[in-house]
């Protein structure tokens, strides 16, 4: 905002009334409600009159102030003082002159304020540097501890309870059937829809299907299901694992000689690497259905045709492409959860932060495994 408009906020008038001595004249209300002043205008003013050594103040029409009068006149006293120019503080009221006399008494002592040096962009740099290192090195020695859980598993030394197992099936697999067949539904018909408008100016409305088809058996129901259960049980991971981490449960684990990762990591681990293909193809059934819909409710093919022309084009080596990246995918929505869970801190605000950053990384690692596991399939000619 310009210093017009603050002068107009609070009124201030400036005049000469001797060679050497500049009046301000503050009337009105001078509070925190608006904006303060500028200094602009009495710059204005003293550049113009070399001559003021002294500053004179008028406050008879002063109705209100705060802390913002004591603001302003500690700027006029700084500029005052560059221009070694005299303050006379008679004209302003006692409650003024008695706080602006204790915000004066004694002067900030040169190099008090503690200034952070600026560190240079070279070593700005290395820090990141070190610290990307740092976070590869302790994820991979995560991966390295859950490799070591599961072979205790194959050697049947693995610490964990099997009803754990049990209930952890059933909240990443039964419980998540309802937002997955949704979810999947809304994709296929989606697809339909965007489908059937281009393949309808060719006249090729049939082959809707094939589209809706391959595109969920392939990619989009693995990859909608990992997006779902990263969203819903990466985070859940993420914070039941850091609730006990703040608890100290998992310290209370190891002291009882058990490992959190067979104990907390491993069952969980396996619930998603056995229910993602299930889910997988439960999205897949949800999403041709969703397709199914749309083209015969609105398209006219009926549903012999479409399920003609779906078994015609989508074969068992499309289930098993979206198969093996459902699986990629539940690997990666367990080691993220559980890894921002393990290095939680110890406060309500860390678990929520590691929670968000389970399910964020969850999907930055879905994204680019998809993107490699297509280029990999395209290769292979699979």
């Amino acid at each position: 905002m310009s210093d017009q408009a603050d002068e107009r906020d609070y009124p201030l008038d400036i005049s000469v009334v001797a060679p050497d001595i500049l009046q301000l004249r503050i009337r009105g209300e001078w509070t925190t409600r608006a904006r303060l002043p500028g200094t602009t205008a009495l710059e204005t003013a003293l550049a113009g009159h070399p001559r003021i050594r002294r500053l004179r103040f008028v406050s008879d029409g002063l109705r209100h102030w705060d802390s913002a009068l004591l603001t302003f006149l500690l700027r006029v006293q700084v500029l005052a003082g560059n221009s070694q120019i005299e303050v006379e503080s008679d004209g302003l009221p006692a409650g003024v002159k008695r706080l602006l006399a204790l915000a004066t008494a004694v002067p900030e002592r040169r190099g008090a304020r503690r200034e952070q040096p600026r560190t240079p962009w070279l070593a700005r740099i290395g820090k990141r540097t070190l610290a990307v290192v740092d976070a590869a090195t302790e994820v991979l020695a995560f991966i390295g501890e859950v490799a070591l859980s599961l072979g205790r598993l194959l050697r049947g030394r693995s610490q964990f309870r099997f009803s754990d197992l049990l209930l952890t099936l059933q909240q990443t697999g039964a419980q998540a059937l309802g937002i997955v067949a949704l979810i999947s539904f809304l994709v296929g018909l989606i697809l339909a829809y965007i489908g059937a408008a281009q393949l309808q100016q060719f006249g090729a409305l049939v082959y809707t299907a094939d589209l809706v088809g391959i595109g969920m058996a392939r990619a989009m129901g693995a990859m909608m299901t990992g997006i779902i259960m990263a969203g819903r049980t990466g985070a859940a991971f993420a914070a039941q694992i850091g609730t006990m981490q703040v608890n100290e449960e998992i310290d209370a684990l190891r002291t009882l000689g058990i490992s959190p990762m067979d104990f907390l990591v491993l069952p969980r681990m396996l619930a998603l690497i056995l229910m993602m293909p299930l889910l997988c193809i439960y999205a897949d059934l949800f999403g041709i259905l969703g397709g199914m819909f749309v083209s015969v409710s609105t398209f006219d093919i009926s549903v012999m045709e479409y399920l003609h022309r779906t078994r015609e084009a989508v074969h068992l080596r499309h289930f098993g492409v979206g198969i093996v990246n459902a699986t990629v995918y539940g690997v990666l929505v367990a080691i993220a959860g559980c890894y921002q869970g393990m290095r939680c801190g110890r406060s309500s605000s860390a678990v929520g932060a590691a929670a968000t950053s389970a399910v964020v990384s969850s999907i930055l690692l879905i994204v680019i495994a998809t993107a490699i596991l297509t280029v990999i399939f395209n290769v292979l000619g699979i």
